[in-house]
């Protein structure tokens, strides 16, 4: 590192010295690389877990899909979502011959679940549906 005296005519050194605040500055640099914490990057997957004595849920003979009034969709009494639904029913209008599909809502159901569900059994292509319960609504028409 060079420095110089000043001029040779004795007058005092007008620039500054520069030299110690690099060196400071340096070493902050330094000690702000060290204490940065290491980035980790990771990717968090749920994989599906393997189990063998998972029963077919889907039924040879006959499915239900109910609807209670909280507006939980289930079929055959195993709450179900709207892909799960629709992989049932697909699966259901492959077979030969097609079970039936009882669809059986709560009198107290909203009936935005239950047209979402009818939409999604539409869109299905299933042929043999049918409707149980309507009894209960025999007197109030």
């Amino acid at each position: 590192m060079a420095m110089s005296a000043g001029r040779d005519d004795g007058e005092p050194m007008m620039e500054m010295n520069t030299t110690p605040l690099i060196d400071v500055m340096l070493v902050l640099l330094i000690m702000f690389i060290i204490t940065i914490p290491i980035q980790t990057h990771a990717v968090k997957v749920d994989l599906p877990q393997n189990s063998q004595n998972n029963p077919n849920p889907v039924n040879a003979d006959k499915n239900k899909i109910t609807i209670d009034a909280a507006g939980t969709v289930a079929w055959n009494g195993a709450p179900v979502d709207e892909v799960t639904l629709r992989q049932y029913l697909d699966q259901t209008a492959g077979m030969n011959p097609e079970p039936e599909l009882h669809f059986q809502p709560a009198p107290d159901a909203r009936y935005e679940a239950v047209d979402r569900t009818l939409a999604v059994i539409k869109r299905s292509a299933i042929t043999k549906l049918g409707f149980i319960g309507n009894e209960q609504y025999r007197n109030d028409f």
